[in-house]
């Protein structure tokens, strides 16, 4: 996610670069609202831990894992994670993220 989310905050500034945030603000914002929740972020990015939790259990275990490393992560864990990192984003604390902001690298 950072990597994508920093792909695009170093694309240049003009009416390319905004349609580009605006199309990836697309992909999370479900209600159309032109901004996304903390929901709809946890939402969507749950999306790649479902499709990796091959047997359904809601925890990844090694073997579920990009090169079979690492340490078991449930979803739970996941979710928690997301939440962090949606926070880190909302840079102006109203509690959703415009394109600016989900296209930012997060901060410290």
């Amino acid at each position: 996610m950072a990597a994508v989310a920093a792909v695009f905050a170093a694309a240049p500034m003009g009416a390319p670069a905004q349609s580009s945030r605006d199309a990836y603000l697309a992909l999370f914002d479900r209600n159309g609202d032109g901004r996304v929740s903390e929901a709809e972020y946890v939402g969507y990015l749950d999306r790649g831990f479902v499709a990796m939790d091959t047997n359904h259990d809601g925890v990844l275990e090694r073997s579920e894992l990009p090169g079979g490393r690492g340490r078991a992560v449930t979803l739970a864990r996941h979710e928690a994670d997301l939440r962090r990192q949606f926070r880190r984003l909302d840079r102006n604390h109203d509690g959703f993220l415009d394109a600016r902001e989900l296209t930012a690298p997060p901060g410290p």
